[in-house]
């Protein structure tokens, strides 16, 4: 039930699964990854696996949805009949996407849209959106579905364990993620998103195994606070680790309403390099 004519925009490193896209009709634009001798969209033309294959020889860099590209998607929107937009963005802490988004909204008079900053990143950023659809598929009216989907912003957080920090550190998304980390030690960090949307270092561990335990207790222990929950587990070229404490994880957690697991979007990929696991919680209240 879509009575008020509702769309839903996420950028690209929302990291929405395919078929959540589908089911509430999400538009997206993508963000861009940036080449020496090529530009590509992320995940339209560059797979995952394009961008391990190259990272021997080079890095990429991203950069945020054209303005272009945003004010074609919105005018495509109010083409195919919407009258209202809820866009749901990574956090304003790690790219301008919000900004912008925001700018290009200021020049569609014709639409009704709410621009949403989810000081989150990948799926911890997409479970906003994947709510809004839920809302909106219960015929919640439009100031309604952004009231609670922004008041749910605090309730929802993802852990993640990168192999190396090499990879925030080169795209400058270190954030407040120390990089003391010794060798010697083999300290990991899990790193999450602050109030501001900023990286910060949750708990340092010693080790691969016992830091993907820790972002798993940590995990458990958020939805445990809740009634109901959303649950993620996203990976960087790590299927393995990542089915073993999916499997895991349904298990602790009997109250889960949706779970997302797979492959993180290529541009997300640039930032975190091959090892990632991302372990989210969202509180579902609706």
């Amino acid at each position: 039930m879509n009575k008020e004519k509702i769309a839903i925009m996420v950028d690209s490193c929302t990291d929405v699964p395919k078929e959540y896209r589908e089911k509430y009709n999400m538009y997206v634009i993508p963000l861009m990854i940036i080449y020496k001798d090529k530009e590509y969209y992320d995940g339209i033309d560059i797979t995952p696996e394009d961008v391990y294959a190259r990272f021997a020889k080079e890095i990429p860099s991203t950069s945020l949805p054209s303005p272009e590209i945003t004010y074609n998607t919105f005018k495509k929107i109010q083409a195919d009949g919407y009258k209202k937009v809820i866009v749901i963005s990574i956090s304003s802490g790690l790219s301008n996407t919000y900004s912008m988004v925001s700018s290009t909204a200021k020049e569609l008079e014709e639409l009704e849209i709410c621009v949403i900053d989810t000081k989150n990143i990948g799926i911890g950023a997409g479970f906003s959106a994947i709510m809004a659809g839920e809302l909106i598929e219960k015929g919640l009216d439009f100031k309604t579905v952004c009231q609670k989907v922004q008041e749910n912003v605090e309730h929802t957080r993802i852990y993640f364990c990168v192999s190396t920090l090499e990879y925030l550190k080169k795209g400058g998304r270190i954030g407040l993620v120390t990089s003391i980390l010794g060798t010697a030690l083999d300290l990991k960090p899990i790193i999450s998103c602050n109030e501001e949307g900023v990286y910060y270092t949750v708990a340092k561990v010693r080790g691969r195994v016992k830091s993907l335990k820790k972002a798993q207790e940590l995990a458990v222990n958020m939805a445990k606070n809740y009634e109901k929950y959303n649950i993620t587990i996203m990976h960087g070229n790590a299927k393995e680790e990542a089915d073993k404490i999916a499997e895991e994880l349904k298990t602790l957690l009997p109250g889960v309403n949706v779970c997302v697991e797979g492959q993180i979007t290529p541009a997300l990929i640039v930032h975190t390099g091959p090892g990632l696991i991302g372990i989210g919680v969202q509180r579902v209240n609706w």
